[in-house]
Formats: C-alpha cells, sequence, structure tokens
C-alpha cells in the first residue's frame, strides 16, 4: 500500500531518457523560482557592518545586523573561490543595495546603493601585526630582526608563565583528598556563618514583626550604628542635672611644674580617677529624706516623687514662733481627739 505524500520508486531496470515528472516543484519553493533561469536563490542576509542608504532623501543608517531577503548570485571567481553578490530593496524608499564577497581582503563590500560607515581608525590588537608593520619588516632586515627577538621574548615569557601554572596546579592536585578537604572545611564554614546570619535575621524579625527579608549588615551599616548614640529613657537624667551641684566641688588640680606637685604612677593615678568618678557617682544619686509636704531647702526632688519640690520662704513676723518652737509646742500639747457628732435623720 502507497502511503501518503511518499514518493515512488523506480527500479533501475525501467531507466528511460525522460523520467515521470509527478512533481515538479523545487524543494525550496518559491525561493528557488529563478535558480534554473537565472541562477538566482533568495536568502536572508543580514547586515555585517552599519550602511548608509544613498537613495534615501534624508541621510538614514541601517544598522548592523538587520535582516534582509536578498538575491544571492554568483558573479565570478577568486582563483578556486566563488564570489557571490548580494542584492537586496531597502523597504523605507525602495532603493536596491548591492553587497559582494571579497575573499582576498577576506571581508564584504559595498558595491551598489549604499556607503559603508566610518568608524574611524580601526584599533590594531596587541600582538598582532598589521600590513604596514610587515611592509616595514619586509623593507629594513634590523627592524625585522628587532621584531622577532621581541616576539621571541615575548614568547618566552608566556612560556614561563604557562610553565609556573602549571606546576602549581599539578602540586595543588597532588593529593586530590587533600584538596577536598581544604575545600569542604571552607564550605562547612561558610555555611555555619551563613546559618547564623539568618537564625540572627529571623529573631529580629520576630522581635520587630518585619515581614521582609533582611540583608547581611556591612561595613556602612557598622558605622552608621556606631554613630548613633541613645539617651537614658525616664526622670534619672532630669534628677541628676537638678541634684548635681552649681559649683565644681573638687580642689583645684595642681600643675606638672608646681613645687607642691607630687609625682604619681600611672596606676595611682588611674586608681585615684576611679576613685573619684565613684565618688562622684554616689554623690550624685544619693538623695535626702524630704518631708513631702514641706519645701524642699536643697531644691532638688522629693523621696517618692519625680517633681521637683517647691522653694516657699515667707516673711516671719516677730510675734510668730519659730519652726523649732512650733515643734516642741506640738510635742508638748496634749492631743484632742475629734468626737463624732451624731446626726439625726427623719427616717428614723
Amino acid at each position: 500500500m502507497q502511503g501518503f505524500n511518499m514518493g515512488r520508486y523506480y527500479p533501475p531496470s525501467t531507466s528511460t531518457s525522460d523520467p515521470p515528472t509527478f512533481n515538479k516543484t523545487h524543494p525550496l519553493g518559491a525561493r528557488a523560482r529563478k535558480l534554473r533561469s537565472e541562477g538566482i536563490l533568495t536568502v536572508r542576509f543580514e547586515m555585517p557592518f552599519a550602511i548608509w542608504c544613498s537613495h534615501c532623501p534624508k541621510p538614514t543608517i541601517i544598522g548592523q545586523g538587520v535582516r534582509f531577503n536578498a538575491e544571492k548570485k554568483k558573479v565570478g571567481n577568486y582563483y578556486s573561490t566563488p564570489l557571490w553578490s548580494f542584492r537586496m530593496k531597502h523597504v523605507v524608499c525602495g532603493g536596491v543595495i548591492e553587497i559582494r564577497t571579497d575573499p582576498k581582503a577576506g571581508e564584504y563590500i559595498v558595491t551598489e546603493g549604499a556607503k559603508r560607515r566610518d568608524y574611524g581608525d580601526e584599533r590594531v590588537e596587541e600582538g598582532v601585526v598589521d600590513e604596514e608593520e610587515r611592509m616595514r619588516r619586509r623593507e629594513d632586515a634590523m627592524a625585522g630582526l628587532e621584531g622577532r627577538k621581541g616576539e621571541e621574548m615575548e614568547k618566552k615569557e608566556a612560556g614561563k608563565r604557562i610553565d609556573e601554572l602549571r606546576v602549581e596546579k599539578e602540586r595543588f592536585w597532588a593529593d586530590p583528598g587533600e584538596a577536598n578537604r581544604l575545600a569542604r572545611r571552607g564550605f562547612r564554614k561558610e555555611r555555619r556563618e551563613r546559618n547564623s546570619e539568618r537564625e540572627k535575621a529571623a529573631r529580629i524579625q520576630e522581635r520587630l514583626g518585619i515581614g521582609v527579608d533582611l540583608l547581611p549588615e556591612n561595613d556602612e551599616d557598622r558605622a552608621r550604628a556606631g554613630m548613633i548614640d541613645f539617651g537614658t529613657m525616664g526622670g534619672d537624667g532630669s534628677i541628676r542635672a537638678v541634684n548635681k551641684p552649681l559649683f565644681d566641688i573638687h580642689p583645684p588640680k595642681i600643675a606638672e611644674g608646681h613645687p607642691h606637685a607630687t609625682q604619681m604612677t600611672k596606676s595611682a593615678s588611674t586608681q585615684r580617677h576611679k576613685k573619684r568618678r565613684l565618688e562622684e557617682a554616689l554623690r550624685s544619686n544619693t538623695r535626702a529624706a524630704l518631708d513631702p509636704w514641706g519645701p524642699s531647702r536643697t531644691g532638688g526632688f522629693d523621696n517618692d516623687s519625680t517633681t521637683p519640690a517647691t522653694i516657699s520662704k515667707l516673711r516671719r513676723r516677730p510675734d510668730q514662733p519659730s519652726d523649732d518652737a512650733r515643734s516642741d509646742l506640738a510635742t508638748t500639747a496634749p492631743i484632742k481627739s475629734a468626737k463624732l457628732a451624731l446626726v439625726a435623720y427623719d427616717s428614723d
């Protein structure tokens, strides 16, 4: 049974001068409609470099890599290498552009309808001798000798470097087990650090209620955090500021050149400084027990309150007893208990 869309087999015994023409189409389809008559095949051509279109009324550039449907045709030979011509049509203006191959120079040449974009002098790669340098070496024997010597020196230095890299590689991989152990140890250390950073970030997220991922800290974050100074909470700072004496109670320091100055060792000076700081802390943190209902004589704070006590100074009349006499009278005077009054209610 003959399959669908399958050709037929003709054995060699049935060789005829005119084979059957049951399939008159070319395998390439419409792209090869001019191949038999004109030798033209339609191909997809990509622009190898940028060109300026000569048909457009305004200067228009066609960038490198733009693709066209071009007509490929053989126009000659360079020795045994064929020369190919690619003709395409610019969609913007409809002008025809032709580009040919140049096997001698190893590049493409624009022959019609456009001009190649000028990029300036092309930079010669390091280690590549251009045509001008090659001609100069041919004419000048000394220049050629110097060039060969320079190339030999560069080749020798490169060979030394390659040998060093090979020796280093062989030394490192001489013991594969040791190399594997070093690599695993480094990976293990990095994994522990990553796990530690991940746990730290998770604790911070849980404490602050943050739903975004935290990035690891860097040197800039550490520097910014070190410049922040948090103040004390509560009223301790204000209490310390109010209770601080107005004038410094420390004796003036004696200069080193003074005849009464005593030489002290570094440890003794440090001990003395610590003692002085402790005395200042005790003096500033110690509060006297004051009468909460009476005026504060020191201008400080009350014992159980954080509000400053008011200082009230009243002029006492001559016939008014003093505070001491008033306290004596209070201790000697008999205490009379208040009698409870009976209240009569109409409802009773």
